[in-house]
């Protein structure tokens, strides 16, 4: 169970107030701005009476320290001129707007293409294609949406499976063609 905290007078204001539970076994001075600046020439004030910290800044061992700190950190003392600038800027204030798949679909570059689509489908179309170029595969993927619009007749707003609007696919190869005879066939 924790102790109840008792208000203190505190030593400079005279003011009653509740030390923090941290420290509140010796805190005797309140929060307050001025107050903490007496507090702390008090507390330098106790540690200079100790004998051991009388001349701790003082000797040619100390002034060669302080000489070498200061070669270290120059300009230490001296005040920035200028506010330490942001790591990003500003925000103009506008709202986002929402983008819509369609939208993002529209576009021809492979990461407005496919920037709802997960990353596996980038890899499957890759893999397929034999090709991690970014351009073959944006125009793979590209030819595959038009492909999925076309089974589904998206451009015809219904789902008409019995009508296809998928071209013919040839034989892959040269035709072969007779050439001085006649034509065979009907």
């Amino acid at each position: 169970m924790a102790k109840k905290l008792i208000k203190r007078k505190c030593r400079s204001c005279k003011a009653f107030f509740y030390p923090d539970p941290r420290n509140a076994w010796h805190q005797v001075f309140c929060s307050k701005p001025e107050c903490r600046k007496k507090s702390k020439a008090a507390s330098q004030g106790r540690w200079l009476q100790k004998p051991d910290n009388q001349d701790y800044f003082k000797g040619p061992h100390h002034v060669h320290r302080v000489q070498q700190w200061r070669k270290k950190n120059p300009g230490y003392w001296r005040k920035r001129s200028c506010k330490p600038r942001a790591l990003q800027d500003h925000s103009n204030g506008k709202p986002i707007k929402k983008q819509s798949v369609e939208s993002l679909m529209a576009s021809h570059a492979l990461q407005d293409c496919l920037k709802a689509q997960p990353v596996v489908l980038i890899g499957i179309i890759a893999h397929l294609t034999g090709s991690a170029l970014q351009d073959d595969i944006a125009k793979t993927a590209r030819r595959l949406r038009q492909l999925g619009n076309d089974i589904l007749n998206l451009k015809g707003g219904g789902h008409d499976t019995k009508t296809p609007h998928i071209p013919p696919q040839g034989p892959q190869g040269p035709q072969t063609v007779q050439l001085g005879g006649p034509s065979v066939g009907p």
